[in-house]
């Protein structure tokens, strides 16, 4: 698929990667890791061509394609939502416009986005539409640079078994361990300015980077201790007549050595933030809570309806739930940034309420520098126990001296997260906390919150995170809220014996239905076993035989040669055209098939 060879690229007098080598095969998926400012997104702008590297080649395999996702910045256009996921394809057939749509479910969108423009759309959403016209295209090689920045739990859920059954080669910079574990069968990690390829899951990964590390700083103390032997036998015998020939060749030996470097630490921070007050029992109560939007066509939608719900101190609380089941709105409410419509908000004894969510920049003073504005939050903290805080959330060296206003949204976003942990509340409410974040950030973030003793509730759509930080799962569906104990893997499990047992009430209630019904409802489940075996014969099997055919009798007639035999030209093109009226009528089907 790709070959790289003696790739180097540098910035100034910073080096990212020096004569680096990659092979990425067809069918490979890899993540690619390393501490921010390595040089991960320049090597996807250098394969995409964005950027041009200062030396080495670059090889790809004929007709090789590649589809690339930066970070941020997706394209801003007047074109409706799903005219812009077809954008690509000149005459979208039913079959591409019903994948399309699928695509754009998978990934929150509902029917009344289709019409949208995309400039009446939020960043994040925009960048969900970029994903799924990358997607139908269908490239043979996906770059995706934190592809779930964008995306909240269910996507992310959706997404990554889309990514499993890609049949095009990947490659992945993402902050998600989990994510990384399920769509990846390696790792490529860039340290020390080169590439090392592992296999296995992250977790493997770092322990075969930590045990290869540990190998060469075992070897690099053994070669100073022989440079020391050296070096004093040089520094005994250069001056005596007798023994200076031998010194003399020992300094020759001495500067033969190749020199091995210690490979360059990222050191995993473990910050130790102040504690809050202790509050009440109980945090936070919503006793009949009501909460409706208004919507722009000018209907309602009624999310919570005499809503009860307790949060008690200590409980560390994950929001899980479908899209737009009402998650965020939970979150608001409970951290008093919207008022109910009905009902009552009742604050507990002693309780302090911290929110933040990826937009808050408001609380950061633009003219101050990024230093300042963390100070101003914990002005009694030691200037280097500052400046490690601000290292672990990726400010590091002169960036603490930039001005706040010529920040990017990320980077604002990290500073006001930063600053709430630096003085935080008891009662602490966090959507989306890790976007923005690489790996190691994420760890500090972790390592500060399973230390936190006050209450903590908060939306990700990180599965690592989740798991590691909460103590419960909050279900929210249809405007009821359910607590589960535990973490998101025990969820899911007691979900899957939830729907597992309703399957069975509904089983046994069938059965004791008249025969007739049974029958009539066999039969259908029989008929829908027969449409479903009917689209993978068309999607499997027919379609793509009858495109090869295509594809082949293509081929021929592009060939000069061909045309001089006006028989067999003929031939081909009757045979043709008659293959694309069968592969249209075939698609016709699909979408029916599909749409029932």
């Amino acid at each position: 698929m790709i070959t790289v060879r003696n790739l180097s690229k540098s910035f100034l007098e910073k080096t990212l990667f020096r004569n680096v080598d990659l092979q990425l095969n067809d069918g490979d998926r890899f993540a690619l890791v390393g501490p921010n400012g390595a040089g991960k997104s320049t090597f996807f702008k250098i394969l995409t061509g964005i950027e041009e590297a200062d030396s080495g080649e670059i090889l790809f395999k004929k007709g090789a394609q590649v589809g690339y996702l930066p970070q941020e910045n997706p394209t801003i256009s007047d074109s409706e939502v799903l005219a812009q996921t077809l954008a690509d394809i000149e005459y979208p057939n039913p079959t591409q416009i019903a994948k399309a749509k699928s695509v754009l479910f998978g990934l929150g969108f509902n029917e009344t986005y289709f019409q949208r423009k995309i400039s009446s759309l939020s960043g994040g959403w925009a960048m969900r539409v970029a994903m799924a016209k990358l997607l139908l295209k269908n490239p043979s090689l996906l770059l995706l640079d934190e592809p779930t920045n964008h995306l909240d739990l269910d996507s992310v859920l959706w997404f990554r078994n889309y990514l499993s059954s890609y049949k095009g080669s990947v490659l992945i910079i993402s902050h998600d361990r989990s994510f990384i574990d399920y769509t990846c069968s390696g790792i490529i990690a860039l340290e020390n300015k080169t590439f090392r390829l592992y296999r296995g899951n992250y977790e493997k990964y770092l322990q075969q980077s930590e045990a290869e590390k540990e190998r060469i700083r075992s070897a690099w103390r053994r070669q100073q201790e022989e440079i020391k032997d050296m070096e004093e036998f040089i520094a005994r015998n250069r001056a005596r007549a007798s023994t200076a020939g031998r010194a003399q060749s020992m300094i020759k030996r001495l500067e033969k050595i190749e020199k091995i470097e210690l490979p360059h630490e990222v050191s995993k921070v473990k910050i130790r933030f102040p504690q809050p007050r202790r509050s009440g029992d109980r945090v936070i109560t919503l006793r009949s809570a009501s909460k409706t939007y208004k919507i722009e066509n000018g209907q309602e939608i009624k999310v919570y309806d005499n809503l009860d719900f307790t949060l008690y101190r200590g409980m560390k609380n994950a929001f899980v739930g479908p899209n737009g089941a009402g998650k965020s709105t939970l979150l608001k409410l409970l951290a008093g940034i919207i008022k109910p419509d009905s009902g009552h908000r009742d604050l507990g004894v002693n309780v302090d309420v911290g929110y933040f969510s990826q937009h808050r920049q408001e609380t950061l003073d633009l003219d101050k520098t990024v230093i300042e504005e963390t100070r101003s939050a914990a002005p009694l903290m030691k200037e280097t126990d500052l400046r490690t805080a601000l290292g672990s959330f990726l400010f590091s060296g002169d960036d603490v001296f930039k001005k706040v206003r010529v920040l990017s949204g990320g980077e604002k976003s990290r500073l006001s997260l930063l600053k709430i942990l630096l003085n935080p509340p008891n009662a602490l409410f966090l959507d989306e906390p890790t976007t923005h974040l690489d790996i190691n950030s994420c760890e500090s973030l972790i390592s500060a919150l399973k230390d936190y003793q006050g209450t903590l509730c908060f939306i990700s759509h990180d599965l690592y995170f989740i798991n590691a930080v909460c103590n419960n799962i909050v279900y929210v569906n249809n405007g009821s809220v359910s607590i589960y104990p535990g973490n998101y893997d025990y969820f899911s499990m007691r979900m899957k014996d939830e729907n597992k047992e309703k399957s069975e009430i509904i089983s046994n209630i069938n059965d004791s239905e008249n025969s007739s019904s049974w029958l009539a409802e066999k039969e259908k489940k029989n008929e829908k076993k027969r449409k479903i075996r009917r689209i993978e014969e068309l999607e499997k099997k027919e379609l793509p035989n009858i495109l090869n055919e295509i594809e082949k009798i293509g081929k021929q007639l592009s060939d000069p040669e061909i045309y001089k035999d006006y028989s067999k030209t003929s031939q081909l093109s009757k045979k043709a055209h008659e293959l694309q009226e069968k592969k249209e009528l075939l698609e016709t089907e699909l979408l029916k098939l599909m749409e029932e």
